[in-house]
């Protein structure tokens, strides 16, 4: 039986899925830095990782399980941020193949990679209190 917290009123996820949320985030936290400190930058370090793809993987599986708690809206962040940074890196590469587009696509990919770190920051910051993050309107 599930446990509900008499304040909120929300269902209290078990540990083990706090756990693995925590994980999650440090699979991304990985990547993304490893494009800080490689040649790459932040941004593709984080789409072509090995451990994003599968933090990715592991939200997809294991959605099911934290839905109705508040862990389901770092799932859907975590998930939102990877396939939104995958569609900019897309415009980025169109605005490469344009040629005149290559400074522009390098800002492009120095702002993404520094959202990426927010979204991954500011997710995992909340996760550390205990809170939901915020989804937009259906």
């Amino acid at each position: 039986m599930a446990e509900i917290d008499a304040e909120t009123g929300t269902i209290i996820p078990p540990e083990g899925h706090v756990r693995l949320t925590h994980v999650v985030y440090a699979l991304h936290a990985f990547s993304a830095l490893t494009g800080v400190v490689s040649a790459a930058i932040i941004v593709t370090a984080f789409l072509t990782g090995w451990p994003s793809i599968i933090a990715v993987i592991i939200n997809y599986v294991k959605r099911p399980d934290v839905r109705g708690t508040y862990l389901d809206t770092h799932f859907s962040w975590q998930i939102r941020t990877f396939w939104y940074a995958l569609l900019w890196v897309v415009v980025m590469w169109l605005l490469v193949l344009t040629v005149i587009g290559i400074p522009l696509a390098w800002l492009m990919g120095i702002i993404v990679g520094l959202w990426v770190l927010y979204r991954i920051i500011r997710g995992w910051l909340a996760l550390l209190d205990g809170k939901p993050m915020p989804m937009p309107n259906p």
